[in-house]
């Protein structure tokens, strides 16, 4: 197979390392001398001799005569994209696969008004193209089945896992991973945690490689910001896609990201963090536990209790002493009284102020599995008692696990945003974009996530993702939070997403 790039960019530097490493005889072109031989510089570093001998820079589209591939990465501007895979499909020949590098532009329209659309496909690869171990193959409303197939075999010898996405706003990775950044910034304008403890969070507590507002600034704000307006306008005002104002302003700014200096964080002085703590060394356990509920995570909790070496019992086996902590993880109603200790409640039916408003409690979120979670939400209301807040602290530093306190709100951070991932999963499946386990190896492979969503939901269960979206569209009003009907289906037939439901 003879292969074309197109952009001599990082991008296409990377898919052109990529062809020479699969053995394919590749040719890299853009009209700029200069960006050429800079890309050959950087792919030099990384090649054997032989593999640097298969490739060739050039800069006319005539040069591509004779490709059975030509993968254009240039930049996502629509006019620019039709105009040169024009310029290349009368220079390649009728039979070459002309396959576009977009993530955020619909390939039906990019084939618009180019001969033969039907060669005319998505291959979407993730950035650093050579270290990424994911692509996506998007077939347009014309794309033929050989054209797919002829790009799913090269991207199989480049040593990819290969996954096919419907065409649509940001294909399936992309869009599945929107909450990411959203349902973050929804948190910050809240005020249910600041910028830095929601980073901590979703690092420590999900164990993610980076918070949302790192990625954000990684990424660039301002291109952030004009994705969020592209899936806005694409999808005709999907309010789970609407665009946060405070995106809006920061790139205004000028603030963003690493390549200015400043973001979320500022990259001028050192480090823009502390690195995350190490466990916490927590008292010995005194007296005894209660810990509430039939669920995951308060059978995860009871396991965890008693490894740390907590007399755990449930509600009804107290016989009438009172314990030192009682942990409410969704006790049912005929479920005996938690009396006589302070309690912690889980914020996943509702917010504290709704679950006890009134009420001595404090509230806590954490999400299974709860062995990797480095650290538990806590919040607390007007009336939490002392006692209950430093209790419930001491008793999760002998767990091995730090706290972080926030405003109140179902599913408090963690729980919201990834309850969207998983919902918004839901809704590509559902709307046949992608199948669940293409959903989850593209969010693990394209975005670096500790584990697919979907599968993170089987483990967690259903019930407790559908609990904080619909107290979260309760409490705030807002159809951003309504269920997906493929999640409401499975919740009805008590289906997984994974017949295994493993991580």
């Amino acid at each position: 197979m003879t292969l074309g790039v197109v952009g001599a960019g990082t991008m296409g530097a990377g898919i052109a390392q990529l062809g020479c490493q699969a053995g394919e005889a590749t040719r890299l072109l853009d009209p700029d001398g200069a960006a050429l031989e800079r890309a050959r510089e950087r792919i030099a570093k990384r090649l054997e001799p032989e593999q640097l001998a298969r490739l060739e820079l050039v800069g006319s589209p005539a040069a591509l005569a004779g490709c059975d591939v030509v993968v254009e990465a240039i930049p996502e501007d629509l006019a620019l994209k039709q105009r040169v895979l024009g310029d290349v499909a009368a220079a390649a020949g009728p039979d070459c696969v002309l396959a576009t590098n977009t993530s955020s532009i619909p390939v039906t329209a990019v084939a618009a008004g180019i001969e033969r659309p039907e060669r005319v496909v998505g291959m979407h690869f993730f950035n650093p193209a050579p270290v990424m171990r994911l692509v996506e193959v998007i077939g347009g409303v014309a794309s033929a089945e050989w054209a797919l197939a002829r790009v799913r075999a090269l991207g199989e010898a480049m040593g990819k896992h290969v996954i096919d996405a419907a065409d649509g706003p940001g294909f399936l990775v992309n869009r599945c991973n929107r909450p990411f950044g959203l349902e973050a910034l929804r948190c910050l304008s809240d005020g249910i945690a600041d910028v830095e403890t929601i980073d901590r969070i979703v690092r420590m507590g999900g164990g993610f490689r980076m918070g949302p507002f790192e990625l954000a600034d990684l990424v660039g704000i301002d291109v952030g910001f004009e994705v969020a307006k592209s899936f806005h306008a694409l999808s005709f005002g999907e309010p789970r896609w609407r665009p946060s104002p405070l995106q809006a302003r920061m790139a205004a700014s000028g603030r963003h990201g690493r390549k200015t200096g400043r973001g979320w964080y500022s990259y001028e002085d050192g480090p823009h963090r502390p690195e995350d703590p190490e466990p916490p060394a927590g008292e010995a356990p005194e007296g005894f536990v209660v810990v509430a509920g039939e669920s995951v995570l308060a059978d995860e909790l009871r396991y965890a209790a008693a490894g740390a070496g907590w007399d755990v019992r449930l509600p009804h086996d107290a016989g009438g002493d009172v314990p030192r902590l009682s942990v409410d993880c969704g006790r049912g109603d005929d479920g005996p009284p938690l009396q006589g200790a302070p309690q912690l409640l889980l914020c996943d039916r509702g917010s504290l102020a709704t679950l006890d408003g009134d009420g001595p409690a404090a509230g806590f979120h954490a999400l299974p599995p709860f062995e990797s979670c480095r650290l538990v939400e806590m919040t607390r209301g007007p009336y939490t008692s002392e006692a209950a807040c430093e209790l419930g602290e001491r008793f999760f530093a002998t767990l091995g696990r730090h706290v972080a306190w926030v405003g109140d709100a179902p599913g408090l951070v963690l729980g919201r945003i990834v309850c969207q991932l998983v919902n918004e999963a839901a809704f590509a499946v559902g709307e046949g974009v992608g199948s669940a386990a293409d959903v989850d190896t593209g969010m693990v492979l394209g975005m670096n996530h500790p584990r697919g969503p979907l599968a993170w939901a089987d483990h967690a269960g259903l019930e407790h993702v559908a609990a904080v979206l619909a107290a979260l569209q309760a409490e705030t009003g807002e159809e951003r939070y309504r269920l997906a009907p493929e999640l409401r289906r499975r919740l009805v037939l008590d289906l997984t997403f994974h017949e295994d439901g493993a991580l």
